[in-house]
């Protein structure tokens, strides 16, 4: 419950600081991370944009296929030039298969999303580091549960499509 705090503290906080516009208008690449995922970015305004993804994740004797969608606000750091940080929140669904039992299963996550994002002035990429703690639901045959995960997040490298 403390991390949920933190989170919640860092997003109030960093929505209390001044905004300013972004570096492009739409970005597709990679989102290197838990999971790991095909993403599509795009900016709805000055400030805000609307992240998709898809991805795949692979455990022992498990695996899930995820597809996730988030909101997020960014905001420059003056001192670099094409530095923001972003803060946010996104929903999610996992679909899971199992190799040791005939079955699936399907979760549902929210999610908030802290991160830096740096677009290179004079190439088209953009690169992301961000932390993404996310809450899961859901249910199979076999059982129901919720749990929160605090070690999600990734490494974005995406081709800017248009700059602004």
């Amino acid at each position: 419950m403390n991390t949920l705090r933190y989170s919640l503290f860092i997003f109030f906080i960093l929505g209390s600081l001044a905004a300013a516009a972004q570096e492009y208008s739409s970005a597709a690449g990679l989102r290197l991370g838990y999971p790991l995922s095909l993403s599509y970015k795009t900016f709805v305004s000055e400030t805000a944009a609307i992240e998709a993804y898809a991805g795949f994740r692979g455990y022992s004797g498990a695996s899930w296929i995820s597809i996730n969608a988030a909101y997020q606000i960014h905001a420059d750091i003056s001192d670099v030039e094409g530095l923001q940080y972003y803060y946010g929140g996104g929903v999610g669904a996992q679909f899971w298969t199992f190799d040791f039992v005939e079955s699936s299963n399907t979760t549902f996550s929210l999610a908030g999303y802290v991160g830096l994002q740096y677009t290179f002035p004079d190439t088209p990429i953009s690169v992301s580091l961000d932390w993404v703690p996310t809450y899961f639901i859901g249910s199979s045959n076999y059982y129901s549960y919720s749990s929160f995960g605090g070690g999600y997040g990734g490494l974005g490298v995406r081709y800017v499509l248009g700059r602004n």
